[in-house]
């Protein structure tokens, strides 16, 4: 596994120490969970750009859209069989985060 530095802002540092401790769990796995779920999200949103795309230009040919997402219904359903796989887990840390005193 890689290991990466970032800045953050004190705020955005509070937010993420305050999950930490409230889950329980180490700073570096409430990040890793967090950036896991936005680059999905973003993927998730440039595969549905590319989708409406597809079906303005088709609409704008003639085509029918609805019958173009009947066609790729079986494909939507089988990528969202793939990505409701469970996912192996990473075991969790032995350690627990410092509380900072209040």
């Amino acid at each position: 596994m890689s290991l990466i530095s970032i800045r953050l802002p004190e705020e955005l540092d509070a937010q993420l120490n305050r999950e930490a401790e409230t889950s329980q769990r180490p700073k570096s796995e409430v990040a890793r969970q967090a950036i896991v779920e936005y680059l999905a999200r973003r993927e998730r949103d440039r595969f549905l750009g590319a989708i409406a795309r597809a079906a303005r230009a088709a609409r704008s040919e003639g085509e029918d859209p609805l019958a173009i997402a009947e066609e790729a219904l079986p494909l939507d359903n089988e990528a969202l069989a793939l990505a409701e796989q469970p996912r192996a887990r990473e075991k969790r840390a032995r350690y627990r985060t410092p509380r900072s005193p209040r």
